[in-house]
């Protein structure tokens, strides 16, 4: 995995132009605000965390989870795939990419089918509608959709190199991982190198620490303009997390949400 970004994938097929994602997402923009689609993807991305964090899963397969899902959601209009069928295909596909081995069809279902009950109830009141078969069919069409592109690079490395020129700052490591793993709810992940990702989160939480960095920062060879856009795009969400009560929020968001027809056979 430590291969040459640059050359990888990721950096020629998937970092992507806003306006071109602004483009791609017209017909479900005609149907949500933008901060109710931003909603829909919080949701789904706290989906993923909890059924990873469920499955024992670790951060970094949750991570690379997240960013096929807005992948295929960068390409596709919502109503596609069930977002709530997609999110643990993710996982599936994802776990096996990192090397984490593979979950056992049985197992993932049963965990979505706990998870979606116990954790989700105040979105879903029925249970999970989904089986083995929708799984696989759908991570065929996911596959498909990435383009086969599967290996995703993620900011924690280098993240860990940045912390590590800093000289060893528990505190601020912790902080700055937590701001990644927010990050996920963002584009940036769409938008930005995983490098420009780390340095953005790591700005933010120099702020909140108040440690003052301002020297080190400057030494960097990065362009900075692009580290501000993350910075700012992540203190929105931050911004929207605050007057965002998902528990009331988020099933009129699913109502509204563009559906795919029609629903699966048992």
């Amino acid at each position: 995995m430590a291969g040459n970004f640059w050359q990888s994938s990721h950096n020629q097929q998937w970092i992507l132009d806003k306006q071109d994602l602004i483009r791609e997402r017209q017909y479900d923009l005609q149907i949500l605000t933008e901060d109710e689609y931003q909603k829909i993807f919080i949701f789904f991305s706290n989906l993923i965390q909890i059924l990873g964090e469920t499955l024992k899963i670790r951060q970094q397969v949750i991570a690379t989870a997240t960013v096929y899902f807005k992948r295929f959601y960068a390409r596709n209009s919502l109503k596609c795939i069930d977002p709530l069928l997609l999110a643990p295909t993710c996982i599936f596909l994802a776990s096996k990419v990192e090397e984490f081995g593979v979950i056992s069809n049985s197992r993932l279902i049963s965990t979505c089918q706990t998870v979606v009950k116990n954790k989700f109830s105040f979105a879903y009141h029925q249970e999970f509608p989904y089986r083995t078969n929708h799984i696989l069919e759908c991570e065929f069409y996911l596959l498909e959709n990435l383009d086969c592109c599967l290996i995703v690079y993620q900011p924690y490395r280098p993240l860990l190199q940045l912390i590590q020129d800093i000289g060893q700052e528990e505190q601020l490591l912790t902080l700055t991982w937590r701001i990644i793993n927010d990050s996920l709810r963002t584009d940036v992940s769409l938008l930005y190198p995983p490098y420009q990702i780390a340095i953005g989160c790591l700005q933010i939480a120099c702020v909140i620490l108040q440690k003052e960095l301002k020297v080190w920062f400057a030494e960097l060879n990065v362009d900075m303009d692009k580290v501000q856009e993350i910075a700012r795009i992540i203190v929105n969400l931050f911004e929207l997390w605050k007057s965002y009560d998902e528990k009331k929020e988020i099933q009129e968001l699913l109502n509204k949400m563009p559906k795919p027809k029609p629903p699966p056979q048992r």
